[in-house]
């Protein structure tokens, strides 16, 4: 299948990227600000949490392939409608992922998924997945088959069976406006390193998420941060082909990420995620209780 790439620029110190076919640039000048050092970080540090939490809850893009529609009020429509309501109710999950099929008969049955990053909370989650809910309808009116892609994660619907089945016909790259100046060939080694040590142990990531990220040293100063992940419905080879298809795509940038339908590769020049608890050690076995004999 042929892949479509729509390509992004946006402006590294919004620390988000824009809605599909916008540029978003926000400016803060603090030179007019008398605050003491300490008091003007922490407002700096509150603003930009501030910030990106608002920001995390806009769509990143979304896609509508225009290649079928439906007419409202149809069968197709009603089981979509259950569709998404399904996937909104069930956004509680510690894996952050769900599939659901509404209806009998085809082709008129809803297949959908939401993904959600990793590493961020359930809370976080169910909020993403009702605004996804919702949103993708507004942008997608009348469409059977449709994507939207957030920070905090990911939904899809479609008229055919989308489980299991690695999907890389669109693709969305979006990146940072700043090219890397200093060392750049040591920066491709350093990113290509890390980027693909992410896509092997997000493929083979037993948590059930298929979720990895990554920090290796870029300079004395500086560290590259990367993530990586797939709809765990995926086996491990398919995982590891659409991550590294997403590598082979990422620009270099200081900060650039590409999403796929199935997956979504990242990596930026400062952190972005939140560690994530390793899962539990299994449990070594009871001690042998001593025999006694006599």
């Amino acid at each position: 299948m042929t892949e479509t790439f729509i390509v992004i620029t946006h402006i590294s110190n919004t620390r988000t990227c824009p809605e599909t076919q916008k540029k978003s640039l926000i400016t803060i000048t603090m030179s007019s600000f008398k605050f003491s050092d300490n008091l003007l970080f922490l407002s700096m540090f509150c603003f930009f949490t501030l910030l990106q939490k608002v920001l995390s809850q806009a769509p990143l893009a979304h896609n509508c392939p225009n290649t079928t529609t439906y007419t409202p009020n149809s069968t197709y429509a009603d089981n979509l409608n259950s569709l998404l309501s399904n996937l909104t109710s069930n956004a509680t999950g510690d894996t952050g992922f769900y599939n659901f099929t509404s209806g009998r008969n085809p082709p008129d049955m809803a297949y959908g998924l939401f993904l959600c990053r990793g590493d961020v909370t359930v809370n976080d989650c169910r909020e993403c997945v009702a605004s996804a809910s919702t949103e993708i309808l507004r942008r997608c009116p009348i469409e059977r088959r449709s994507t939207i892609w957030y920070d905090n994660c990911l939904m899809r619907y479609s008229n055919e069976s989308i489980y299991s089945i690695p999907d890389m016909s669109v693709g969305i790259i979006l990146s940072q406006t700043q090219n890397v100046t200093n060392q750049e060939e040591m920066f491709n080694q350093v990113l290509g390193a890390l980027m693909s040590d992410i896509a092997t142990r997000a493929s083979n990531d037993q948590s059930g998420k298929k979720f990895a990220t990554g920090e290796a040293n870029f300079t004395a100063l500086q560290n590259l941060s990367g993530l990586g992940q797939c709809t765990p419905d995926l086996s491990i080879s398919q995982c590891n082909t659409c991550l590294r298809n997403g590598i082979s795509s990422l620009p270099i940038k200081q900060g650039a990420r590409v999403l796929f339908p199935s997956c979504n590769i990242r990596y930026e020049m400062y952190p972005f995620f939140q560690a994530v608890a390793p899962p539990p050690a299994s449990l070594p076995p009871p001690p042998s209780s001593p025999s006694s004999e006599g």
